[in-house]
């Protein structure tokens, strides 16, 4: 349908091109609505009714989820927009445009691609390239070490503790928290540069999907450098389209806190990712609305006048945020998610305590050892150096600059990290459920 909407829109005229757009819309959107949203509307719908004494006689669907589906349905939907707004012409090969929905190394977990950005390179010759092919490997490489070695590493704190948030308490609800903001993260990313790495060897560029997020000083930054792909395509296709910014106060509020309660949503059929989302957008509202106090306040303080530490502040206070909002993204449910920030604000003091006094870590938590603590640690670390030697430039040039031997040390040393590194705990990347 996307196909030969994309062909009707450049053909049509007036509000004909408009139709063939909604149909192509309305075709992609009601697929993820059956496949990924109908249970969880139809089980709200019974407990709505269940309020009032009636019976919910809609029947549940046990359909499998089409693999990749809400990257590609966006994906597909970028296309038909795309075309509609006279960016891109209709492509008319039908192979081609196949291989732009389904291309296989970022058809399960992105990033989501625009046409104009990719659709040409499939027409493109590609040569053996000795050094592009090197490249791609070493982005395959670092993406698997950030996925097995360090996502992985991280995850068996994080399952313990939200598996079974009543066995657990405190710190270790503060400590899992923090390790869960690195493992979505090294997940993730890890997931896209193994993506990324592909498509390079293969002779395919695909666009940068995270941009050191940790490192950003406030929530709108943040989301500039977080999952790119998906914040451009929202802010492309629906924030601009609500009007955006060049809109009254309060409805540009409104339209933040609703892009980011669709983003939730987008993420999953469950209260908590809307919540999650709901929180998001509540952030940067509240943001905007005390920017002008906030920055009052810096100027009585004088905090401007250290900019060093003023920037650790801001990139701090961001960080923690976000990752009080993860809790309800890893969550089961909200009342999980609940206890475990109440039980973190109020138990994490006496625990402390009893840490001073030398009660061994794991008595004192029940969750994890000495061990788990300081290799999670040390893997945080090891990817913060990473980051802060990226900034100064780039890692590869600069492994590629030295003698042979120091290069085929540093591979070596990547392989034995993947393979002796990793944990028995492996598991799916996070985003493939989305």
């Amino acid at each position: 349908m996307d196909y030969f909407a994309g062909i009707y829109i450049e053909n049509a005229k007036g509000r004909r091109r408009k139709l063939f757009l909604i149909i192509s819309l309305i075709a992609n959107i009601g697929i993820l609505a059956v496949f990924k949203y109908y249970n969880f509307i139809n089980e709200n719908l019974s407990l709505l009714l269940h309020t009032v004494n009636f019976s919910n006689r809609l029947p549940y669907l046990t359909i499998l989820l089409p693999i990749g589906l809400s990257f590609h349905t966006f994906q597909a939907m970028s296309y038909t927009i795309e075309v509609y707004r006279g960016n891109q012409k209709a492509e008319r090969n039908f192979g081609i445009y196949s291989l732009y929905v389904m291309f296989f190394p970022q058809l399960v977990a992105g990033p989501i691609e625009r046409p104009q950005n990719i659709l040409y390179q499939f027409r493109t010759h590609q040569n053996f390239d000795y050094q592009r092919i090197a490249d791609g490997l070493k982005l395959i490489a670092w993406g698997l070490i950030k996925k097995i070695v360090i996502a992985d590493r991280l995850s068996v704190m994080v399952n313990i503790a939200y598996d079974d948030p009543h066995k657990t308490h405190g710190l270790s609800f503060i400590i899992a928290t923090v390790f869960f903001s690195f493992q979505i993260f090294c997940d993730f990313s890890g997931y896209t540069d193994i993506a990324l790495g592909t498509a390079k060897v293969l002779g395919f560029k695909l666009m940068k999907n995270f941009n050191s997020p940790y490192h950003a000083k406030s929530i709108s930054e943040f989301w500039s450098r977080w999952h790119i792909s998906l914040s451009t395509w929202f802010r492309d296709y629906l924030y601009i389209p609500l009007g955006g910014s060049r809109v009254t106060v309060s409805r540009w509020y409104f339209n933040l806190f609703f892009v980011f309660l669709i983003s939730g949503l987008w993420h999953g059929a469950n209260w908590t990712y809307i919540v999650w989302g709901a929180i998001n957008g509540f952030y940067l509202v509240f943001a905007s609305y005390t920017q002008n106090f906030r920055n009052k306040i810096v100027r009585i303080l004088g905090l401007n006048k250290f900019e060093g530490f003023y920037s650790t502040i801001q990139t701090l206070t961001t960080f923690t945020l976000v990752t009080m909002a993860w809790v309800f993204f890893r969550a089961k449910t909200i009342s999980d998610a609940a206890f475990i920030i109440k039980s973190a604000f109020t138990e994490t003091a006496g625990d402390l305590i009893r840490l001073l006094h030398r009660v061994p870590f794991n008595q004192v938590e029940n969750v994890a050892s000495r061990k788990d603590l300081a290799i999670g640690a040390a893997l945080i670390i090891l990817l913060e150096v990473v980051h802060i030697m990226q900034k100064r430039g780039s890692i590869v040039a600069y492994i590629d600059s030295k003698p042979q031997y120091f290069r085929w040390s540093i591979y070596y040393l990547c392989v034995c990290l993947i393979i002796f590194g990793s944990t028995s705990n492996h598991s799916q990347f996070i985003y493939f459920q989305f």
